[in-house]
């Protein structure tokens, strides 16, 4: 999607280059350094400075100003000594790329193509956190993302719920905390239990 967006920001420039300056150039786009400076940058003015015999600065201004809206173009900036720097419409840009997914077959899966993914494995032995939840998000988009390519994807999720950790908790609530067996089932019953392993798994590795 951004190569088609490219390709109509620099159709645009040349229409209107050659409207307003009489003046048929090669427009050459590329992505800018930072994010911060627009998606996409054209040095076209320099080359217009030659034959204009004008500061190219002051070319890039006029464009920025006059040069009519590009379907999925937010804005156009001054940069530099005369680039002119183009910030897409997000909007624009992700309604169309979901667009073309929808209207993309997905390619056929191949055996060979097999590839496991292993995401979000939330421990809980501990409290759930948002970090949980950004790797679950992370994970699926990315098994989407391959099985849209055509690869064979396996999902894993391991509960990780007899691991080393849960003798490290055990450890912390008879040496760290100084509960028995009874006490530790009286806290277990009450709210944010797994705050408290958490804690306690955290201060055992503190004394590692």
């Amino acid at each position: 999607m951004y190569h088609v967006l490219e390709a109509r920001i620099r159709t645009a420039l040349a229409t209107h280059i050659r409207q307003r300056y009489s003046q048929d150039v090669i427009v050459v786009t590329e992505r800018p350094p930072r994010i911060e400076m627009g998606e996409v940058a054209t040095p076209v003015c320099f080359e217009l400075a030659k034959r204009l015999k004008r500061a190219p600065r002051q070319i890039a201004q006029e464009i920025a100003v006059e040069l009519p809206p590009i379907e999925g173009v937010a804005r156009v900036e001054v940069a530099g000594a005369g680039y002119v720097n183009l910030y897409l419409s997000r909007a624009t840009f992700l309604m169309a790329a979901v667009a073309g997914a929808t209207d993309t077959p997905a390619i056929a899966p191949q055996d060979s193509d097999k590839c496991i993914v292993e995401h979000t494995n939330i421990n809980p032995n501990k409290a759930a956190h948002i970090g949980h939840l950004r790797n679950a998000a992370l994970g699926d988009t990315l098994v989407r993302l391959l099985r849209r390519a055509g690869r064979r994807v396996e999902v894993q999720n391991y509960i990780d719920n007899t691991g080393v950790q849960v003798a490290d908790v055990v450890i912390g609530f008879i040496h760290i905390a100084k509960k028995s067996p009874e006490e530790a089932r009286a806290l277990a019953a009450q709210p944010k239990f797994d705050y408290l392993c958490w804690d306690l798994y955290a201060k055992r590795d503190a004394l590692l």
